[in-house]
């Protein structure tokens, strides 16, 4: 599990970094009101979740769409102090974590899913 939230954490600051050099996105210390761009970290954020969580399935023990769901709600549990956080401060638009939040179990189970259906045609 621990290699599925590294992969996520990595491509998605990393990527996040790129942009803001490239000047996409404003300086870290910014809000980014922008919701094209929030809508643009979203996409990404949503292709790298599910992949950090098919990882997750590819290197479970056993149960791999079960670990890949935990990690999915460890991720919404996480992405919750997101919300909190915007709430409280001004961060830019609050839907941005929001859908954060709603999106962690949905591309743990899609990528759960796609492992678990990639190595039943394998085997």
């Amino acid at each position: 599990m621990v290699a599925g939230f590294l992969a996520i954490i990595v491509l998605s600051l990393g990527t996040d970094e790129i942009l803001h050099l490239l000047g996409v996105y404003p300086p870290w210390n910014e809000p980014m009101w922008d919701s094209r761009l929030n809508a643009l970290a979203l996409s990404y954020r949503l292709i790298y979740d599910t992949f950090g969580s098919y990882l997750t399935a590819r290197l479970a023990p056993r149960a791999p769409l079960k670990h890949a769901l935990i990690g999915g709600f460890i991720g919404l549990v996480l992405s919750l102090g997101g919300v909190a956080a915007a709430m409280k401060g001004n961060m830019g638009p609050l839907w941005y974590p929001i859908a954060l939040a709603l999106s962690s179990p949905l591309t743990a189970w899609i990528g759960g899913q796609l492992f678990v259906r990639n190595s039943e045609r394998a085997g």
